[in-house]
């Protein structure tokens, strides 16, 4: 069954954007965290998740979803445990992850990731994924891709609830209004269950609760001025299992909060221009046999100008200055950057469009560093697009490995000095689409080098442990995309990817990378009711300690609207209750089934 469903899905995903799940679609799909908004087949590594898909799909996490994205590998040490995605066999803290455009990476993990555990969609308008170094657009962290949110304004009343096994309930309420002038809203959620265990192997059940708030404000103070305001906060209390795993009754509380305040000016100048002061913290107290207290903090200052010329030239171009600070059981420490940035995209001709993007950032302790991405994009003719792209990226060590946090370190014993890691990456492209829009496809072949990766080095004789630069990585892979509208309301989306990820130095594959994933979804959508089946499936995947064994889950979520206000749902996870895990040593749950009712006023 394993075999049959990633060879099907191989076979039948010839290529596109994977995700957009519309009845009829004929206008193109757009992405935006390129800074200049850019069509997605034009753009190598580029996806886009809407609200609509969301909700087809019912996913209820971003962990739902993001698993189904090619060249994404998501995993998590249980039902509440860090929840963490790689992008193209890239390590998961060099996935940069922004929400609103505000970086949200916990600058007080040890390799600055961050935790997707409990990050709720439910005010989620689109999810922008953006395969392949993007550091000459957002700098640091960005060396295996962006993954970027965007939240929807609410205009009326909103009020969703649900319960399920395993005594889950979760419940939302929202409110807001929206006009072209002005939008002001505010939701919020709650989700709680008892769960199961973490351990695979254990029998205490390790329950889960989530709370996020939302708000935000627009408002035009005149026609070429206005101003925006939003924030977010979730709260997330888990039960998790020991190493080993473990039963335990260790438990994590965390705290993640973003947001922004941005000023936009049209017209000045002959440009549009954009000040964004943003801020995020993460803080998180485990309580197990080794507590521990961490916080961290970003600070960011933007200014952008967009312009273009007749000529089918567009451009953008800003300053940024970013502070990170973290406090680590008691130690604090700090960095900074100072960067400036500029993209352009030429539409050379009614055939060719070339883009070209270069970043400089300053960082306060390790130098300076540039990066560049050029791409292209070439109408072939008969619904034909080949592009490609080529990119470098780096990263700077975390606030903790700079401190050396965790590290233990004989007198005498002298320590290398961290650098950053840098990367280089390219990848070409082949897309179809057919003239009314209801078939497309994509195929991807890129290859994704990483140099200086910082690891941590162990001595088991003397039980010295601290970081250096030391690994050399690559990645090489084949990503399929492919959608159609099969006509009565049908829509058949599928995907798949080949990624062989490589620990040069250790000459070793990486671990946590599947060689072979993929999924396929078939929605339906009638006058009333809405429903859609995605299977997805995992081969053997290389573990700390083994190797974690393939899988494949099915999952149905439905819809019927009783009415213009009032909607019910259901959804099934786990159809064929399959035994199985996502790490190894961890386990996930059987069969499981929920109800809900969502009300629109």
């Amino acid at each position: 069954m394993k075999r049959l469903l990633l060879t099907t899905a191989a076979v039948l995903a010839a290529p596109t954007c994977v995700l957009a799940q519309e009845t009829t679609r004929v206008d193109d799909v757009v992405v935006t965290a390129t800074r200049l908004p850019a069509i997605v087949q034009d753009t190598p590594g580029a996806r886009v998740i809407d609200a609509e898909t969301i909700r087809l799909r019912g996913a209820v996490f971003a962990q739902d979803i993001l698993a189904d994205v090619p060249g994404l590998s998501v995993y998590r040490a249980g039902l509440g445990g860090v929840t963490s995605v790689r992008m193209r066999g890239a390590s998961q803290d060099k996935s940069l992850v922004l929400v609103d455009g505000v970086p949200v990476n916990d600058p007080s993990q040890p390799a600055g990731g961050f935790d997707f555990l409990g990050f709720d969609l439910g005010v989620t308008e689109r999810i922008e994924v953006l395969s392949g170094p993007q550091s000459s657009l957002w700098g640091s962290d960005a060396i295996g891709g962006v993954i970027a949110f965007t939240s929807r304004e609410i205009d009326g009343l909103e009020a969703d609830a649900e319960v399920g096994s395993f005594d889950t309930a979760r419940g939302r309420l929202g409110a807001g209004t929206s006009t072209d002038s002005h939008a002001f809203g505010a939701s919020w959620s709650r989700y709680e269950t008892d769960g199961i265990s973490a351990a695979a192997s254990g029998t205490e059940a390790d329950g889960v609760e989530v709370e996020t708030v939302a708000a935000n404000g627009r408002v035009d103070l005149t026609d070429r001025l206005s101003i925006e305001a939003r924030a977010r906060q979730s709260d997330v209390f888990a039960e998790i299992d020991d190493f080993g795993p473990v039963d335990s009754l260790d438990t994590t509380d965390t705290r993640n909060r973003s947001g922004f305040v941005r000023l936009t000016a049209a017209g000045v100048l002959g440009l549009d221009h954009q000040v964004t002061a943003a801020a995020s913290d993460v803080a998180r107290v485990t309580d197990s046999a080794f507590p521990s207290t961490y916080e961290g903090e970003r600070r960011l200052l933007r200014w952008q100008a967009d312009g273009g010329a007749g000529s089918g030239m567009v451009w953008a171009f800003g300053l940024e200055r970013e502070e990170t600070e973290a406090f680590l059981n008691g130690r604090a420490a700090d960095l900074g950057v100072n960067s400036a940035f500029g993209t352009l995209r030429w539409r050379a001709t009614g055939r060719l469009t070339l883009n070209l993007g270069l970043r400089h950032d300053s960082t306060d302790d390790f130098g300076g560093e540039t990066t560049g991405r050029v791409s292209a994009a070439f109408a072939l003719g008969n619904g034909f697009t080949l592009s490609g792209a080529y990119g470098t990226g780096f990263k700077t060590p975390s606030v903790s490995q700079a401190v050396c946090d965790f590290c233990f370190v004989l007198p005498g014993t002298v320590v290398p000095a961290l650098g950053p890691e840098s990367a280089r990456g390219g990848e070409i492209a082949l897309g179809w689409r057919s003239v009314d829009g209801r078939f497309d496809g994509r195929v991807t072949a890129y290859r994704l080098d990483v140099d200086d990766q910082i690891d941590g080095v162990f001595d088991p004789g003397t039980f010295e442990f601290y970081y250096v630069n030391i690994d050399e990585t690559r990645t090489d892979g084949v990503e399929l995309e492919g959608r159609a509208t099969l006509g009565g309301g049908f829509d058949l989306t599928l995907a798949w990817a080949w990624t062989d990820a490589q620990d040069l130095g250790a000459g070793t594959p990486i671990l946590r990378v599947p060689e072979r994933a993929g999924s396929a979804t078939l929605a339906w959508t009638g006058d009333r009711l809405s429903a859609a089946l995605t299977v997805r499936g995992e081969g053997d995947m290389p573990d700390s300690g083994g190797t974690r064994e393939g899988f494949v889950t099915a999952n149905l979520n439905a819809a019927w609207r009783a009415s213009d206000r009032v909607e019910l749902t259901v959804r099934v996870e786990n159809l064929g209750d399959e035994t199985y895990e996502q790490l190894l040593g961890y386990g996930e749950p059987g069969r499981s089934g929920y109800v809900g009712v969502r009300l629109r006023y």
